[in-house]
């Protein structure tokens, strides 16, 4: 069959119209505790039990129980109902019907409740119930309805990876399946085309966003979900204004919301962890908080702040809980699994092919530490060589930094890589080195204007836009107070000069 066959017209043995009016039928005179199950020697003789409408179809026929054969395209957050039971919701698609009609399941315990792998995977509804409240939707009753689930992909087996109690399958299954399964290939669910990973970020539109959920937070009646999906976001550009306070102040990333260390321990140290805000709360924060879902946020959209990317749920936006064994998911952690076993590419994206040549550091032989492997660590005080970006200082006029040289000042530099942004300070008595000498004026504001990105004015005058270079530097963390070590923690740069 050609992939835009209808996989319901060539096996059913009977119209649509017939099949509804059967359907109709078949309710009226159905008793109220449900039908009971086909029997063994009907199945085996093969009679076609049940006739699976399209999902168009079936709308036609509201209160009626029919049968369905449609891909799971969202997959609902498990809750409570207002009763005793646990529900879940679905959204399940087919061709009459690729925009879907949404599914409700209740049990009396979650494990009675479909267990869906994958979004695309296939699901068999037997003696489920149009409604119409408000829209249509589909009522899966506990005490007459079953269900099986198939994976979606083309290779798998038949055999279904879940099946209720009461479900007896059909000899029309098997080719339902292959027709259900030729058809997500050339139309998988979702908008691939909107979706984004973060190393993809672009501001002010709307896209999707498969990620993990690492940690969420309340403020005020404002949710901050802390995401991931092992990518760098793309790092900022800044504006480059003529006054020197455009580069003195530059927030970090955890000043709206500080997290505690045993939060903060909990998140990878390669990747960047976006910050998504939402203004009410979702009902899938319950699940979110756990640290173990995957999600899909989708028609999410972003923008910078003082260079920092941040997400933010638009009135239309929702969020779809996901399994680890989700396409997107699997295909996320395997590019994951494969940038951290390559020293290379666990630097920076943006950095690459190579880093700047414009600073030397004395420790070359020593591995490379994230920002966040360091904030991390273990041990308060520790020393490490990095790869970052310098994106603000302080002091950073002429007359303070000469100032420095003589041992009067010390210079607070904002560093930034994908995982984090710190302050580090160069101590007044390693002014000289770092910035290779006891300088000009003139020429310690050249040396900082290239650490900051600040291009040289050409004859069109002062530039828009400046784009702090990738710098290695060695940096070592030290505390203020040994009765508050971690609260208390400061990093200083050593061992690091800035090239002429």
């Amino acid at each position: 069959m050609s992939p835009g066959g209808n996989p319901y017209t060539e096996h059913a043995p009977v119209s649509h119209a017939r099949a509804m009016e059967e359907a109709a039928a078949r309710e009226r005179k159905r008793p109220r505790e449900g039908d009971a199950a086909p029997s063994a020697a009907a199945a085996a003789a093969g009679k076609p039990q049940y006739v699976y409408l399209p999902i168009a179809d079936a709308l036609k026929a509201p209160g009626a129980r029919v049968y369905l054969f449609a891909a799971v395209s969202e997959i609902g957050a498990t809750v409570r109902s207002r009763g005793t039971d646990f529900t879940l919701t679905l959204r399940i698609a087919d061709q009459s019907r690729p925009a879907g009609i949404s599914v409700t399941f209740f049990a009396d315990n979650t494990a009675l409740l479909p267990c869906v792998k994958s979004s695309g995977d296939v699901i068999s509804l037997h003696n489920v119930v149009i409604t119409m409240h408000g829209e249509f939707f589909v009522t899966f009753n506990k005490k007459f309805s079953s269900f099986a689930l198939f994976e979606g992909k083309v290779s798998t087996e038949c055999s279904p990876y879940q099946t209720s109690m009461k479900y007896h399958g059909t000899r029309y299954d098997n080719e339902l399946l292959t027709q259900m399964r030729m058809w997500l290939a050339y139309n998988p669910p979702g908008l691939k085309d909107l979706e984004l990973q973060l190393r993809s970020l672009k501001s002010d539109t709307t896209f999707d966003l498969v990620c993990k959920v690492l940690h969420v937070h309340e403020k005020k009646g404002e949710w901050i979900f802390y995401v991931w999906d092992g990518t760098d976001a793309p790092a900022a550009e800044f504006q480059a204004i003529s006054d020197a306070e455009a580069v003195e102040s530059s927030p970090l990333y955890l000043e709206e919301a500080p997290l505690p260390r045993e939060v903060l321990c909990t998140m990878p140290c390669v990747g960047t962890v976006l910050r998504i805000f939402a203004n009410r709360y979702l009902k899938e924060v319950f699940h979110l908080q756990k640290n173990i879902y995957w999600a899909r946020f989708c028609n999410i959209t972003c923008k910078q702040e003082f260079g920092i990317w941040k997400g933010i749920l638009l009135t239309s936006s929702r969020v779809r809980l996901l399994s680890h064994e989700d396409g997107s998911v699997v295909d996320r952690l395997k590019m994951y699994d494969s940038r951290i076993t390559d020293k290379v590419h666990r630097q920076p994206i943006a950095s690459l092919p190579e880093a700047s040549n414009i600073a030397d550091i004395e420790y070359e032989t020593i591995g490379y530490t994230t920002l966040m492997e360091s904030l991390t660590h273990e041990q308060v005080t520790h020393k490490f060589k990095t790869l970052v970006r310098v994106v603000a200082a302080y002091p950073c006029r002429a007359s303070e930094l000469r100032l420095l040289m003589t041992g009067s000042y010390c210079l607070r530099l904002t560093l930034e890589d994908p995982t984090a942004r710190i302050h580090a300070y160069v101590h007044k008595d390693d002014g000289a080195k770092f910035f290779g000498g006891f300088l000009s004026a003139e020429a310690l504001i050249k040396k900082m204007n290239k650490l900051l990105g600040i291009p040289e004015e050409d004859e069109e005058g002062a530039p828009l836009t400046r784009n702090p270079p990738w710098i290695w530097c060695c940096l070592k963390s030290y505390c203020l107070d040994k009765n508050d070590p971690w609260g208390s923690r400061r990093y200083r740069i050593f061992a690091t000069e800035i090239r002429d």
